[in-house]
């Protein structure tokens, strides 16, 4: 068993985070988890949601979108589609996102081809306030 734990963090763009953490928690289509270091290997897919990691007593938060992650005892790998921390989080942005889609939802049929995309639309935005209001608690 390793005597730490590294995270990676990568987009389809970018490296989002690289180091080494405490633990992790990560938002699971399954549920929400958490990894300590020495944790059993498995692989599973990321939703829309909270993300965050603790590191000497901080604790850091990241708004994710939908992905993979691949835990071993040592390292925790994460492959998402975006990844924000709260504190680059444009709040204003995502409440008009989320006014918009909100607004959009509304009119649309659950029929309706778009009915899918705006209401993940929606969930990334609620999502993303939710993360950059953990600055304020913190």
């Amino acid at each position: 068993m390793s005597d730490e734990l590294m995270l990676e963090m990568v987009t389809p763009e970018k490296m989002v985070f690289s180091g080494k953490v405490d633990e992790v928690t990560i938002p699971g289509t399954e549920g929400e988890f958490g990894v300590l270091r020495g944790h059993e290997p498995f692989l599973t897919s990321v939703d829309i949601g909270e993300l965050y990691y603790i590191n000497d007593g901080k604790r850091t938060h990241y708004a994710v979108n939908t992905g993979f992650a691949e835990v071993t005892g040592s390292k925790v790998t994460v492959l998402i589609e975006t990844a924000e921390r709260a504190d680059a989080i444009d709040k204003d942005r995502a409440l008009k996102a989320k006014e918009k889609a909100e607004t959009t939802l509304s009119q649309l049929a659950k029929e309706h081809s778009d009915y899918e995309k705006m209401r993940l639309a929606l969930l990334r935005a609620v999502n993303r306030i939710s993360v950059a209001e953990k600055l304020s608690q913190s």
